[in-house]
């Protein structure tokens, strides 16, 4: 069987390095892909890159399932002409990537199927700006409806910062033409989590838990950006919080999507905030999470092609997951300039022997230019190693950064901290 990735991310070399390790598939095919990528895939361009473009690629390479990675491909409804043609393919259709592909539409949904969620209001002009500035004050947080690739959230910590925003949002000038209509809500207090499931509309299989770093700059300051790290460790979540998360989220919305007609397949991910009332939605994606999806393929121990041919099969068999009881972490590193415009053509060295260290080195926005490696995008690389503890992960990873350089280089120096208060407690803990 032949397996096509689409999409050209550190998320998409992650799930190409995965399943490049399933013995069900004879070829590996990415489309676009990077300069990673073509170490374990065959790369094909797409002469389009809308879902008519890609279905053409799928059948032209013979594909026998197709998975995507990025979101914009789903809410342009690559799926629905997938399945239409009799091609397998992992990914909800155009009316559930909604979810993603409009934070209004994301938001009235969980009104309406009494999902937890911050207060909000919908603004279209200034005029609801001022309204919901009046009505919330500040801190506030001010969301673009549609995609925005990670950069659509502001988080204003007064009113002027709040109104400069909405207005640059509004006009276009901040994210083009997704910041036309905005989503104003409360900001939540506490500690945010990614929790991603794979579901065929009625069965879940959560993955294991994980906590994105947006912020770019360390202790959550600066801009948002799309993820400067993640860590996976099951310690995120208790029981208790997973079961609540399930069955709070997870099966309400799956629920009022069947009511309304709509049945959900592939990855749902929900982000959370974990606050003093429960699990609260902050946003959800419809598709992998990027970079939570590097330390999640390092963890996983199943064959994840297995599963995702299940899924696109349209019956999810699989109970559960098997994952190495090892914390991974993910530390991106991204080029000048970035999260604004990114310089590009930076040359790349140490990757080999970031490797050599034990890390595992995804590719996000690189190419092969005439003087080898070079930078091509704001996120550049994501270094992804796993050690024994939490602690021994995060020294293990930095060991790993440390030997790559390129200029203008930067990255959070704190992925995975808020997480050793639980070792640390766990530590505390145990018997003597």
């Amino acid at each position: 069987m032949k397996v096509l990735v689409i999409g050209s991310g550190g998320r998409e070399h992650a799930l190409a390095w995965k399943l490049a390790q399933s013995p069900l598939f004879d070829e590996l095919i990415v489309a676009p892909g990077n300069a990673g990528m073509a170490r374990c895939a065959r790369l094909l361009t797409p002469t389009r890159f809308d879902p008519e473009g890609l279905l053409a690629l799928a059948e032209e390479a013979g594909a026998d399932l197709t998975v995507v990675g990025p979101e914009a491909p789903l809410v342009e409804g690559i799926a629905d002409l997938f399945r239409s043609r009799g091609k397998l393919i992992v990914g909800p259709s155009r009316a559930a990537a909604r979810l993603e592909g409009s934070k209004v539409f994301a938001k009235d949904c969980m009104r309406r199927w009494g999902v937890p969620t911050a207060e909000f209001r919908i603004a279209c002009s200034f005029d609801d700006v001022r309204q919901a500035l009046d009505f919330f004050g500040c801190p506030v947080v001010l969301k673009a409806d549609g995609l925005a690739a990670g950069k659509g959230v502001v988080l204003a910590d007064d009113r002027q910062e709040a109104e400069r925003v909405a207005a640059a949002m509004l006009s276009g000038e901040f994210v083009g033409e997704a910041g036309r209509r905005l989503v104003i809500e409360r900001r939540l207090q506490g500690e945010e989590v990614s929790f991603i499931v794979l579901t065929d509309g009625t069965r879940v299989l959560p993955l294991a838990p994980t906590q994105d770093h947006k912020a770019v700059y360390d202790g959550d300051r600066g801009p948002n950006t799309g993820g400067m790290g993640a860590y996976c460790d099951s310690r995120i979540l208790t029981e208790t919080e997973t079961q609540q998360i399930l069955d709070r989220i997870v099966y309400p919305v799956l629920e009022g999507m069947r009511a309304e007609g709509i049945t959900f397949t592939g990855f749902l991910y929900a982000g959370l905030m974990i606050t003093a009332e429960g699990p609260m939605v902050l946003e959800f994606n419809v598709r992998m999470g990027d970079p939570e999806a590097q330390p999640l393929v390092h963890r996983l121990e199943s064959d994840l092609g297995e599963v995702l041919l299940e899924l696109a099969r349209g019956e999810l068999r699989t109970q559960s997951l098997r994952w190495r009881p090892e914390p991974s972490v993910c530390v991106v590193l991204a080029a000048a300039g970035y999260p604004g415009t990114p310089r590009k053509g930076d040359l790349i060295a140490g990757v080999e022997e970031a490797e050599a260290a034990g890390a595992v080195v995804f590719h996000a926005g690189t190419r092969l230019g005439p003087r080898g490696l070079e930078t091509a995008s704001g996120r550049v690389l994501g270094v992804t190693a796993s050690g024994v503890t939490l602690p021994e992960a995060i020294q293990r990873v930095y060991a790993a950064v440390s030997k790559i350089h390129f200029e203008g280089m930067h990255y959070r120096r704190d992925i995975g901290a808020k997480g050793l208060k639980r070792w640390a407690a766990t530590v505390s803990e145990a018997p003597a």
